[in-house]
């Protein structure tokens, strides 16, 4: 039996998750939410380690409010709390853990460090091995551990990432991703635009007001190749939202309406391409944007024509959380990998690809 613990906290979630054999035994958290009109960074990458802006990491969250400082001082606050609540929904005692995991990276550098720096204070207090894990290969093994998918096609899409993956010879392979914003990001921005309420989440409440819409509007497509880019698609509703929105010539329900439907056309076509090319007959949507209801539908109508099948969960899981960083550390530290200490810092560009898996054939 072995019990691993771990402390998630790479963007506005700060979460203690614990995990034994394959068992969720506790997973709360908490989450930062800024005021309507206000949401996360404008800049590309802070998941995928890959920087395409000019401004300043500071400038950048600034200019929206999404301040790494201010997200930072809300973990703080929180962290003791969450995991006095974690141990407490498991029944256990730190003397049961058998390893204390938490995010590397990618994220958000001032939340990463106030994160890192708990985890290893509480391996050291404890006595227990470390060990630093992907944030991204987190949401995946948590979606193939609740969804008992076996090797499925992935649609990893959330705040910071828009990647379609696939395992092979011990790498997850990166079929195809953004060339510059993520689509959480997209819709996150274009919540902005229309000053929606960040409670719980701007993408959960542009998909309410989706469901309210009556008229498509047309959108840019961008596909490229294996790849999508979704900033051109912000700026043109951007512009449209303040003519149209203005003139009464459409709803801010059609344009949520709109936005879903191309972008979500969009990371259908990449997936599909990327099954085709792997012979796969699975897909797994991780990720906070996972959660989207119309996102799942409309790939299960993809699925079903190319009779594979499609897993998701639900925001328990697709949110980010601790279970899912206790869960790839579970799965790590059964195939031997530890950290050291001195090796225990955060970074936050780094790639999905980049994590060798030791734990699958």
């Amino acid at each position: 039996m072995t019990i691993v613990i771990g402390f998630e906290g790479s963007a506005n979630k700060i979460g203690v998750g614990i995990v034994r054999d394959g068992t969720v035994l506790a997973n709360p958290r908490r989450t930062y939410i800024t005021p309507a009109g206000q949401g996360k960074s404008n800049t590309r990458g802070l998941n995928d380690g890959l920087y395409v802006t000019s401004l300043s990491l500071k400038t950048a969250f600034a200019a929206i409010g999404f301040l790494p400082s201010e997200t930072a001082r809300h973990h703080r606050s929180c962290v003791l709390t969450v995991l006095k609540e974690a141990l407490e929904e498991a029944g256990i005692q730190p003397e049961d853990v058998d390893c204390v995991a938490y995010t590397k990276g990618p994220g958000m550098g001032a939340p990463l460090v106030t994160v890192a720096i708990v985890a290893r204070t509480v391996a050291q207090l404890w006595g227990k091995p470390l060990l630093g894990v992907n944030h991204c290969i987190g949401h995946i093994e948590m979606g193939r551990l609740v969804t008992g998918a076996a090797n499925p096609t992935v649609l990893y899409v959330s705040g910071g990432n828009t990647q379609v993956i696939a395992y092979s010879k011990h790498r997850y392979r990166i079929f195809g991703e953004t060339i510059d914003i993520a689509v959480g990001n997209c819709l996150d921005r274009f919540a902005r635009v229309l000053k929606i309420s960040n409670d719980p989440s701007p993408g959960y409440n542009i998909e309410q007001l989706a469901k309210r819409g009556t008229r498509f509007v047309e959108l840019p497509y961008t596909v490229k190749g294996m790849d999508v880019s979704f900033s051109g698609i912000l700026s043109y509703i951007e512009d449209m939202a303040e003519r149209m929105v203005c003139t009464g010539e459409c709803s801010p329900e059609d344009l949520c309406f709109s936005l879903q439907e191309v972008v979500f056309s969009m990371l259908v076509e990449i997936t599909e391409r990327a099954m085709a090319h792997c012979g796969s007959q699975e897909v797994l949507i991780v990720g906070g944007v996972g959660c989207n209801v119309r996102l799942q539908e409309m790939m299960e109508i993809m699925c079903k024509e190319r009779g594979a099948k499609l897993f998701a969960t639900d925001e328990r899981f697709c949110i980010d959380n601790g279970a899912m960083i206790a869960q790839a550390g579970w799965e790590m530290f059964r195939s031997g990998q530890t950290t050291a200490l001195e090796d225990s810092w955060v970074t936050q560009r780094f790639r999905t690809d980049e994590v060798e898996v030791t734990w699958r054939d």
